[in-house]
């Protein structure tokens, strides 16, 4: 059986005023399931295509804390899955940010996050 779930790709703008990125990840929520995760994979020679300077210690650590917000760590985990994954894909004007949010069926939330990723992030 396939259940619905809703995803955003997360984009790094390294440079915000230039207003180009790469895809560095997906977030994944599945409420049906109780699932909300992020997978990343921070391309440095395309980060640094776009920004020489960029600080890709900084930028893999912002990474981290997307994780972290999913998982429900600290400031995250008096909130609700739903509201954690909200709270990611709103707008912002930083380094990084989500994509509009898509929608799909999976059988699986994890797998299909892993499908995500090779197909936008990886390629």
């Amino acid at each position: 059986m396939r259940i619905p779930y809703e995803y955003a790709v997360i984009q790094a703008c390294p440079r915000v005023e230039r207003g180009e990125l790469i895809n560095v990840g997906v977030v994944l929520y599945c409420q049906r399931l109780d699932f909300l995760s992020a997978r990343t994979d921070l391309r440095e020679e395309r980060l640094l295509a776009l920004d020489p300077h960029a600080d890709v210690p900084a930028i893999r650590a912002a990474l981290a804390s997307w994780d972290a917000t999913c998982t429900g760590s600290g400031a995250a985990g008096g909130i609700s899955q739903g509201e954690r994954f909200r709270w990611l894909v709103a707008p912002r004007s930083t380094i990084l940010r989500a994509g509009p949010v898509h929608m799909g069926l999976a059988a699986d939330p994890s797998d299909e996050l892993d499908r995500l990723v090779g197909l936008l992030v990886k390629i």
